[in-house]
């Protein structure tokens, strides 16, 4: 069942489906607070949003942020302290969505060649093959 209660509810299946809600409607506390997973999950994935729908996304942030802190399981409240801590960036990934990732793969496979390069003596060498692996 910890499997079920960790997975996305969008990646369950429908038998998965099935069997987690016949076990939180068995359970109510911990329906709760798997509602309140579900809900900080759709709220951190959240992304290119405009002005006015971050605003409304800090407002439920801060909310959710207030309920972790003030939960009886440390758990709770440790995840509550981190996102305090994180609340500037977690606004800045609501409203812009750029990502270094092109940069970072360049620079991988630069790495790469100068591994397997070892020894080249002749940069302008080096310098034609990151050109033609890198575009």
């Amino acid at each position: 069942m910890n499997r079920l209660l960790q997975k996305h509810a969008r990646n369950l299946t429908g038998r998965q489906e099935n069997r987690l809600s016949d076990y939180l409607s068995r359970q109510p506390a911990i329906a709760g607070i798997y509602r309140f997973k579900e809900e900080l999950i759709a709220l951190l994935t959240a992304k290119n949003r405009t002005k006015a729908q971050c605003r409304l996304l800090i407002y439920r942030m801060l909310e959710a942020i207030t309920e972790l802190k003030q939960s009886g399981f440390e758990e709770c409240r440790k995840v509550g302290r981190t996102l305090e801590n994180w609340q500037a960036e977690i606004g800045r990934m609501w409203r812009f969505s750029r990502s270094n990732g092109i940069t970072e793969g360049f620079h991988r496979k630069m790495k790469l060649i100068q591994r397997r390069a070892f020894g080249f003596r002749n940069f302008e060498n080096y310098r034609r093959r990151v050109r033609a692996l890198c575009v």
